[in-house]
């Protein structure tokens, strides 16, 4: 922000109301402030004495207009809020008032339907910190009452100019910048200029001395009281004397109105230069104006433009997908042709009657024995009916959607011919599919769905996403698409399985149960190799992908299977890149959590499966996910939905009849108190941090934020964690610890088994170190071991050799079959509530017979409370900042981040 004024914009900012309101100020906080004020501040009003430097409003929008996105969180809020307040001011939203010390002042006022609503919406997204005031301990004011005074304040500036020293003459109320005493008569005209502001203006077109639609036509300015619909005059009857219902002031009002429509629409300036605003003669011109652009600005301004009832407004357009004979929607890139289609009433206009259009001088046409409006663009349409092409992809995403963007606006398509057969084939279930020949397994019933759901899409050449819940059989159901691939001379031939390196020993042990006579080999190691498939089933890691993608796509595959697929959601990321260099007749991703953190998950999956589908990455995020995410959309996201059904096929393990013999699954949350030592480091922790976040942005700022974080977790879960001590003594220093020992005494006396999740590593070695000096046999699975020893350590507790499996949650939250145990206990939170129900999945899925308890140990009054509160209200889809995991916390303001990592209950 403007340097002359004393600040740059990052550093916090408050307001400070006064009385009158452009007597307040922006309170800057900087270490050389001017001088230091007591404020309020959040979460709980403590009264804090901060160096400030105070700036007048007056000197403040200025500035506050040149705020960066990049600013701080308070300076970017208030930007935004002096932004509204000249958007209501520039459109007349103001009036004289007194204050409560009885000074002269404006406020901004009526505020319309829409106006109250982006204010809520904005003071919504106040940041804690705007809300410190000077004040009393223990109150801070309601954002919206706070944002309304600082929309006064800067309106009160807006009209004011003092007059030069010399000029003589005493200060005018409602002129001058210096505060005035209101006596009682201009209280009483504040008060009726009010009352005035409570009627605003609209347009009548009609023909002119009643006459034929044929004919000339006028327009006549009438005025509408805001509080009685009921209420309504033509302009002129004010000035042939008093309206009822009307205030006696309201010429004035109408002759300002006038004067602002006129800024809009140049032609209403006639009406400021008669002795009464009388109807005004439309032009040809003047009248297409109105239909169309100048229309629209008025309704933007608030000055509605009203044509005749008999004046039928019921035309639209819409467009027409042209398909090439034998055209198929991702081979042919370019050959799908539009056209627009005019409708009335949902009737398609003839030729003759487009025709009639193209000739028409102005708006208002004869079609049908009717008078119809026919909008200026509607009319550019039917005299330009061709469109250039668009792309297979995109015709598709219209079928399914029903909409087609056209320079950037949504218009209505209409498919006929291969694609609305297409579309009808995509939106039906499919037709059954045996089990196929070969297969070792009974498909259960939503098996055998899937199987018959990958089979037409494969089959036509495209690919999908298999996005069921962990543990309902995906591996089963791709080698049954295998087989039946195999019984087709046109689709057979070997398929190549992608996964994270933890799930070759599974997916080959799969294979091999369940289609005994099928060859599969590992394309792993240093002896790999790919001849000798036929039909079979080649494994590889995404690792090996990334260094031999050549090898690999230089073989011919009748299916690729990306197992995982959240793993490549970074479509830059090298396994990703590598992965879209291999053909294949068809493609099918399987993920338990196709959304993990945001839409882009999403596109990422589905551009690799169904290419093009979903448009490029900035279309994509335009078009719905910044709808969706952040305007919470719901018209598109239900649009999104229908254009993916077809393409993701997601079933969970709660929907009816899907698994109904999984027993009983228990969550509980274990409140864990930190020791003396814990409460001691984190407390010292958060103010060395506090301090040194304090005043730093962008990518230092939140550098310093995932420091903080991961350290006070790192706290939570044990001191010698922290402190990396080499060999510590752990016992008696961790809430955690000691809870962990309390439900293992319980749980493995009764022959139960345990998985134990951590993120850290380093805390799970720890874990494996204490619980062999208790003497309690624990098995340690992370991602540094190789894939032979995983296997076996899977085996070995899948046998009820070790009753305990330490798993780190990145290496082991996906794909394992651990149905041994029945409790799961997480150690520490992870950032996203899907992570964690993967890794849960490990032990609740298909093949479990017992009840699984899942144990969640959280530390009280820290961090991780806190956010095991915004886990539990954002499981569907989390915020934006949850979703970035612990670096989306760097936009916290310093208010709001303290408020985050305080620690609030005492140590134990």
């Amino acid at each position: 922000m403007g340097g002359d004024v004393g600040f740059d914009g990052q550093h916090p900012v408050t307001f400070a109301p006064a009385d009158p309101p452009r007597a307040g100020a922006l309170l800057v906080w900087v270490d050389d402030g001017d001088r230091r004020v007591d404020l309020a501040v959040p979460p709980d009003g403590t009264v804090t004495a901060l160096p400030v430097r105070p700036v007048p409003i007056a000197e403040a929008v200025g500035p506050l207009l040149a705020v960066p996105a990049g600013a701080h969180p308070t300076a970017v809020f208030w930007a935004g809020a002096v932004r509204e307040a000249l958007h209501l001011v520039a459109r007349g939203l103001v009036w004289p008032a007194v204050t409560a010390g009885g000074h002269d002042t404006w406020r901004i006022g009526p505020y319309g339907p829409a106006d109250e609503e982006r204010l809520c919406a904005l003071a919504a997204a106040m940041p804690a910190a705007a809300r410190a005031v000077p004040g009393p301990g223990g109150w801070l004011p309601d954002p919206l009452a706070l944002l309304r005074r600082f929309c006064d304040a800067v309106a009160d500036t807006l009209p004011r100019a003092d007059p030069p020293a010399d000029a003589g003459g005493s200060r005018l109320p409602w002129a001058g910048t210096t505060p005035v005493r209101v006596d009682a008569r201009l209280r009483e005209w504040a008060a009726q200029a009010r009352a005035d502001a409570t009627t605003r203006l609209s347009l009548r077109l009609e023909p002119a001395d009643g006459g034929h639609p044929d004919g000339p036509w006028q327009a006549v300015a009438q005025v509408h009281h805001r509080a009685d619909a009921g209420l309504l005059t033509d302009a002129a009857a004010l000035w042939r004397g008093p309206v009822p219902g009307f205030p006696s002031r309201s010429r004035a009002t109408v002759l300002l109105a006038l004067r602002h429509a006129a800024g809009v629409w140049p032609p209403l300036g006639a009406l400021l230069d008669t002795a009464a605003p009388a109807p005004l003669p439309l032009s040809d011109l003047d009248l297409t104006d109105l239909a169309g652009p100048a229309g629209r600005r008025l309704a933007d301004a608030g000055v509605e433009v009203h044509w005749p009832a008999t004046v039928d407004r019921g035309l639209t357009a819409g467009v027409r997908l042209r398909s090439p004979a034998g055209a198929s929607v991702f081979t042919d890139p370019d050959g799908w042709g539009l056209d627009w289609r005019l409708t009335l009433r949902g009737n398609v206009l003839t030729e003759a009657e487009l025709e009639e259009l193209t000739r028409a001088r102005r708006p208002v046409v004869r079609l049908r024995d009717g008078w119809v409006l026919v909008d200026p663009d509607l009319a550019d349409r039917a005299r330009r009916p061709d469109l250039a092409p668009v792309t297979g992809p995109a015709a598709l995403r219209a079928a399914l959607t029903g909409t087609l963007p056209v320079r950037g606006v949504p218009v209505e398509v209409t498919v006929t011919g291969g694609l609305a057969d297409l579309r009808r084939t995509l939106e039906q279930a499919p037709l059954a599919v045996p089990d196929p020949p070969g297969l070792a397994a009974t498909l259960r019933g939503y098996q055998r769905d899937g199987l018959a759901w990958l089979a037409r899409l494969t089959g036509l050449g495209w690919g999908g996403c298999l996005a069921d819940d962990m543990g309902l059989g995906k591996t089963v159901t791709l080698i049954a698409l295998h087989l039946h691939r195999q019984t087709d001379p046109v689709t057979a031939g070997p398929t190549l399985v992608v996964c994270p390196a933890s799930l070759l020993g599974n997916w080959e042990r799969e294979v091999t149960r369940f289609a005994p006579g099928t060859p599969v080999r590992r394309f792993h190691g240093p002896a790999r190799t790919l001849t000798g498939l036929a039909g079979g089933v080649a494994l590889t890691t995404y690792g090996t992908l990334r260094r031999d993608a050549a090898r690999l796509a230089g073989h011919r595959w009748s299916l690729l299977v990306a197992d995982e697929a959240q793993q490549v959601k970074n479509p830059a990321a090298g396994a990703a890149r590598a992965l879209r260099t291999v053909p294949a007749a068809a493609r099918v991703a399987l993920t338990g959590t196709p959304v993990e953190n945001n839409l882009t998950d999403l596109w990422a999956i589905l551009d690799w499966s169904t290419p093009g589908l979903l448009g490029g990455l900035g279309a994509f995020r335009a078009r719905w996910v910044r709808p969706v995410e952040t305007d919470r959309d719901a018209a598109a996201g239900r649009e999104l939905a229908r254009l993916v059904r077809p393409f993701v096929l997601r079933r969970r393990k709660s929907d009816p009849g899907v698994a109904p013999e999984l027993p009983a699954r228990t969550v509980t949350d274990h409140p864990v108190s930190l020791t003396v030592e814990q409460a001691t480091l984190y407390q010292a922790t958060v103010r060395e941090l506090l301090a040194a976040i304090a005043g730093r942005d962008g990518f230092a700022r939140r550098g310093l934020v995932v420091r903080l974080l991961t350290a006070l977790k790192q706290i939570c879960n044990h001191p010698a964690q922290y402190l990396r001590e080499t060999a510590p003594r752990l016992a008696g220093r961790s809430g955690k610890l000691d809870l962990l020992d309390d439900l293992l005494d319980g749980i493995l006396p009764a022959g139960g088994a345990v998985l134990v999740f951590t993120q850290y590593v380093a805390m799970a070695r720890l874990l494996h170190r204490h619980l062999a000096g208790r003497g309690v046999d624990a098995l340690l699975l992370h991602g540094g071991l190789p894939v032979a020893a995983r296997d076996d350590l899977v085996a070995r507790f899948q046998a009820g050799r070790s009753p305990v499996f330490l798993l780190s949650l990145t290496a082991a939250g996906t794909g394992l079959n651990l149905t041994r145990a029945d409790h799961v206990v997480h150690y520490d939170r992870w950032w996203n509530p899907a992570v964690e129900d993967q890794a849960t999945d490990r032990a609740y899925r298909i093949g479990q017979t017992r009840p699984v308890q899942v144990h969640r140990l959280v530390c009280v009054g820290t961090v991780e409370e806190r956010v095991a509160a915004l886990l539990a209200g954002k499981r569907d889809l989390a915020g934006a900042v949850l979703d970035a995991g612990p670096g989306g916390w760097g936009a916290l303001d310093d208010a709001g981040l303290a408020d985050l990592v305080r620690l609030t209950e005492e140590p134990r």
